[in-house]
């Protein structure tokens, strides 16, 4: 940890040029990932050509190599230029709420670069907020992903603990803050089928289920690269309370924000992620 806080007090400038070589060795050596890469992006946009995906994939490759650069960087990058970089264009759409004492859920994608959003989100929003992870295999990475973003304040919650934790903040103003959009591969996980890019695609039920439970707004943080280092979010009103039991308005709209961003900035969403890597009929339907 002490080596990586000092490499993370070089400049942005020369910590980019590290990623310039992930780049060269991961997407023309390595290759990491690429047949996974290009069955997604295939399949997803079957309108665009050959030539389009290839530059999608190719400039998701440099995204995916400034991420762990950037989040490195956060080991000591000031409120100042997290700021500077991570541009919130509508944080009046959070204070709006808290000035009711009313808590949200705040839901996003993995759309580059998520981590600085939950740091921006710390600094330009007055509600505390609780982010909810899921342990990593590796220790060292585990406590290293936490160390950074607890850094500016946001606190944790496990996977497997969350709605046990959002009944006993109920009485707390927060925001509680979740990626969705991953595939929900455990065997426990309830699960919510819908077309996704032409696919059938499976989403966390569990979403739904949490808005249920608190009967707390949505909110949607988008996320948008303006230049290299430079990101803007721009938050949106999903939905709002009252939610009935068997509704499925908030895994619903999550979907339909989460597509649109996609089809923005294709190159800024996780495509390496084996998203579509079971069917419903292989998992039984559920």
């Amino acid at each position: 940890m002490f080596l990586l806080k000092l490499l993370s007090r070089l400049p942005l400038s020369v910590l980019y040029v590290f990623s310039d070589f992930m780049f060269v060795i991961g997407y023309y050596v390595i290759r990491y990932r690429r047949t996974v890469v290009q069955a997604n992006l295939k399949n997803s946009f079957p309108e665009k050509t050959l030539k389009e995906l290839r530059h999608i994939e190719k400039e998701f490759y440099r995204n995916l190599c400034d991420y762990p650069i950037e989040t490195l960087k956060l080991m000591t990058m000031s409120e100042v230029e997290i700021t500077r970089r991570m541009d919130y264009k509508n944080p009046e759409e959070v204070e709006l709420f808290a000035r009711q004492g009313q808590s949200m859920i705040y839901l996003t994608a993995h759309q580059f670069n998520w981590e600085w959003l939950l740091a921006g989100a710390c600094i330009s929003t007055s509600p505390a907020i609780y982010y909810v992870y899921q342990a990593q295999s590796s220790k060292f990475f585990d406590n290293f992903s936490n160390l950074i973003r607890q850094r500016f304040g946001a606190k944790p919650i496990k996977r497997e603990k969350v709605g046990r934790e959002a009944i006993k903040l109920k009485s707390t103003l927060h925001g509680l803050a979740l990626l969705a959009d991953q595939f929900p591969g455990l065997d426990h996980d309830k699960r919510f089928w819908t077309p996704f890019f032409h696919q059938d695609t499976a989403f966390f039920q569990g979403i739904n289920q949490l808005a249920i439970i608190t009967q707390y707004p949505v909110l949607f943080f988008v996320t948008k690269k303006v230049k290299r280092g430079y990101y803007e979010s721009e938050i949106i009103r999903i939905a709002e309370p009252p939610y009935a039991k068997n509704d499925f308005t908030v895994v619903e709209n999550y979907v339909k924000a989460t597509e649109k961003i996609i089809r923005e900035q294709p190159e800024g969403w996780l495509w390496s992620h084996d998203r579509w890597k079971r069917t419903r009929e292989e998992m039984g339907n559920q």
